[in-house]
């Protein structure tokens, strides 16, 4: 039998999420990763913004151990959606550089604690948590955001899979792809 860590498990998921959500915005234009791609205004560098003040608000804020990120519009810190887009003076290289710092403090918690650990959201209901639960937390957390990057890279530009050395994709040229669209384009017509 195989032992487990749990605690490397984890990690690994969270890191292997963070870095998706990074690589999406690799190769584009300032402009190509702050447009908004949703009626919502869903964008790339927002969804990074968003997960940098998500890590700082659960592995810092609720264990003690407090970041300074960008406050949350859902904890009533900030102004509506002010987490989920940049300014024209939040620079790439800046959110970039502080949701990596985030990493570091929140890898540094992870480390710190056992995953049995309780933490207290802020808040005033102050709900408690444990490192465990924090952590699956983030990954899906994480993985959402990056799936709706996904989504928003391939609308800009066409890139889409999984991460750059794995694309998670049937391989197929483009005259494929487009054939399989009007094929799931058709099923749907046929359905409706």
């Amino acid at each position: 039998m195989i032992p487990s860590d749990f605690r490397t498990d984890l990690r690994v998921y969270l890191q292997d999420a963070r870095d998706a959500l990074l690589w999406k915005l690799e190769g584009l234009s300032e402009y190509d990763i702050r447009r908004p791609m949703t009626p919502t205004g869903t964008n790339l560098l927002g969804l990074v913004k968003h997960a940098t003040g998500a890590e700082a608000l659960y592995f810092g804020a609720t264990f003690g151990r407090p970041f300074d990120g960008p406050p949350l519009w859902i904890t009533g810190d900030a102004e509506p959606n002010a987490d989920l887009w940049a300014t024209a003076d939040e620079s790439r290289e800046h959110i970039v550089g502080l949701y990596r710092k985030a990493w570091a403090h929140s890898d540094a918690t992870i480390e710190s604690l056992e995953l049995d650990a309780i933490g207290r959201l802020p808040g005033p209901e102050g709900r408690e948590i444990t490192l465990h639960r924090v952590l699956v937390h983030m990954i899906a957390e994480t993985d959402r955001h990056a799936g709706h990057a996904d989504v928003a890279r391939e609308l800009i530009d066409g890139t889409a899979g999984l991460r750059e050395d794995n694309d998670n994709l049937a391989q197929g040229d483009a005259t494929w792809w487009a054939e399989h669209r009007a094929q799931v384009e058709r099923a749907a017509r046929e359905a409706g």
